[in-house]
């Protein structure tokens, strides 16, 4: 998953442990330990995804969610509460939240739920991409190169499209891998150098010394267009 994250937690610990979490499936994570703060900081950062404690200091999480729609802030919000009451979970809702996870939960839990969350939202955005003489359709799932299409298999697919809507950005094989493959998969990191080495045979102008797909030593890939 890679996006920027900002996580809005009072309890010194959990955010801690949320924030390396984030920062090891590759999101560029911000933090604030209080409602004012963290509302502020949402609106400067413009993130990804807030992770929203409902319970904090000075403004609390329902009223950190309703003025974030109040200001046409349309990132995914999931939040998180110690409460879970029918109620809670309808007023998060109702004011704007796009999931809720009740405390004490699954980390992998979470995690899972905040890449669909990013996923979906990106997923709303651009649907064609040009590279070089290459170009991705996601809607139709169709690549083409100067004009012919290109044979792919699924994976090979949906793997270069997130390395395209990832476009600059330096992506671990453990990030790919979750997103790409989701979690509990059997893949390896060298099944993924595989697929990236098929890619490079189909979109490279010389699949030896790469110019969209760069190899980044001792950590992943990145797409360069």
């Amino acid at each position: 998953m890679n996006a920027q994250v900002l996580i809005i937690e009072d309890d010194p610990v959990l955010l801690r442990g949320l924030k390396d979490n984030f920062e090891f499936e590759g999101c560029r994570v911000h933090t604030a330990t209080d409602g004012q703060s963290g509302l502020d900081r949402a609106l400067e950062l413009r993130p990804d995804l807030i992770v929203l404690d409902v319970m904090l200091p000075r403004v609390n999480g329902y009223e950190v969610c309703r003025a974030l729609r109040e200001q046409k802030f349309d990132a995914p919000i999931l939040m998180l509460t110690a409460k879970g009451q029918e109620s809670d979970v309808v007023l998060g809702l109702k004011l704007g939240a796009d999931d809720y996870v009740t405390k004490p939960f699954s980390i992998k839990e979470l995690l899972a739920r905040a890449e669909a969350l990013v996923r979906r939202t990106k997923g709303r955005g651009a649907q064609r991409f040009t590279f070089g003489d290459c170009e991705l359709d996601l809607e139709s799932r169709v690549l083409t190169r100067a004009g012919k299409e290109l044979a792919m298999s699924p994976t090979e697919f949906e793997l270069l499209a997130y390395f395209v809507k990832n476009a600059g950005h330096a992506l671990s094989r453990d990030t790919i891998m979750a997103s790409v493959w989701g979690y509990g998969s059997m893949v390896t990191p060298r099944s993924i150098d595989r697929f990236v080495n098929a890619l490079r045979n189909k979109i490279e102008p010389e699949p030896a010394a790469p110019r969209f797909i760069k190899t980044v030593r001792e950590f992943g890939y990145k797409f360069e267009t």
